[in-house]
C-alpha cells in the first residue's frame, strides 16, 4: 500500500506544525483527516486553529473534520472518537501528535508546568489510544503512531530537564507496550522522531538561540510519516523510528529539500 486514499486519520494537537503537515500530506492522497486540538480560535501568540488546518486539508485534497478536543478530557476525546466515526465510519490511523513542553530544571519547573506536560503527553497519549483502539480493530490496515523519542537511560537526556523526558519517554513507553500487546491483533504501533531540530512556532517559544538555518520543515516528519503509514501493519509494528532512517529507506538521498536554509548547520534533536 503505497497511498492513504479514503483512510480516516485521527490527529491530535493538528491545528499547526507537525501534526497539520502530517495532516496536508494525507489530505494530497484524498484522505478524510479529523483534526483534534483545543484551539478554535487563534491563539494570542501561535497561529492555526483547528478551522485553518481543516482549511489546508481541503485545499490539498481531502476530507476534513474540526473538533474541538482537550485531550485531558476523558468526554471530550470519546466524543471527538464518535464524531470520526459518525462522519466517516470509522478510524484506520490514530497520530498522537499533541504535546507539551517546558525545558527546564527541577527547581525552575513548577508542578503546574509538570501537570500539563504529564497530561497531555503521557495520560493524553493513553487516553486516546484507548478510545481509539476499538475502531481501530475494526479496520483494515490499523495504525497508531506516537510522536516520541526513541527510550534511552542515559543520564544526559533527563538532567537539564526531567519532567520534560520522563513526559516524552512516557509516551514511548506507550509504544512499547502497546505494539506488544496488540501484536497478534493487528495494530501497529510505531514512534517517530525527528533526526534535527524542526522549525514550529512551538518550539520557537521556548528554545531561544535557534535560527531558521539550524531547523528543517515538518514536511520532513509528514512524508516520514506518510511512509510508516502506509505499511503493512502486521509487518510494522514496535519500531521507534527517526525521519531520515524511514525516507533513507524509501530511496531518499538527499534531505537538503527539507532545510529551511540549504546547507544550514543543522541542530540534531534531543535523545538522538
Amino acid at each position: 500500500m503505497d497511498s492513504l486514499r479514503g483512510k480516516t486519520l485521527f490527529i491530535t494537537g493538528g491545528s499547526r506544525g507537525i501534526g497539520e503537515a502530517i495532516a496536508i500530506r494525507a489530505a494530497e492522497d484524498g484522505a478524510n483527516v479529523v483534526i483534534a486540538a483545543k484551539t478554535a480560535r487563534p491563539h494570542r501568540v501561535l497561529p492555526g486553529t483547528i478551522h485553518t488546518a481543516a482549511e489546508a486539508v481541503e485545499a490539498a485534497g481531502g476530507r476534513a473534520l474540526p473538533v474541538v478536543c482537550d485531550i485531558r478530557d476523558d468526554e471530550q476525546v470519546a466524543g471527538a472518537v464518535a464524531r470520526a466515526v459518525e462522519v466517516f465510519g470509522g478510524i484506520d490511523i490514530l497520530v498522537n501528535n499533541a504535546s507539551a513542553i517546558f525545558l527546564r530544571g527541577t527547581l525552575e519547573t513548577p508542578m503546574k508546568r509538570y501537570d500539563l506536560m504529564s497530561s497531555v503527553n503521557v495520560r493524553g497519549t493513553f487516553t486516546t489510544s484507548q478510545a481509539c483502539l476499538p475502531v481501530l480493530l475494526e479496520a483494515e490496515n490499523p495504525h497508531i503512531l506516537n510522536l516520541s523519542p526513541p527510550l534511552s537511560m542515559e543520564p544526559r537526556w533527563f538532567a537539564p530537564h526531567v519532567a520534560y523526558t520522563m513526559s516524552k519517554f512516557g509516551m514511548s513507553m506507550c509504544v512499547l507496550g502497546m505494539a506488544e500487546e496488540f501484536r497478534e491483533r493487528g495494530v501497529a504501533v510505531n514512534a517517530l522522531w525527528p533526526r534535527t531540530i524542526i522549525q514550529t512556532a512551538a518550539l520557537a517559544m521556548v528554545s531561544e538561540g535557534i535560527e531558521a538555518s539550524n531547523c528543517r520543515s515538518p514536511r520532513i516528519m509528514a512524508d516520514a510519516a506518510h511512509a510508516v503509514l502506509t505499511k503493512r501493519a502486521r509487518e510494522c509494528t514496535g519500531n521507534f523510528f527517526t525521519d531520515e532512517e524511514v525516507l533513507a529507506a524509501e530511496g531518499v538521498t538527499d534531505f537538503d529539500a527539507y532545510a529551511l536554509v540549504p546547507g544550514g548547520e543543522l541542530i540534531p534533536d534531543f535523545y538522538l
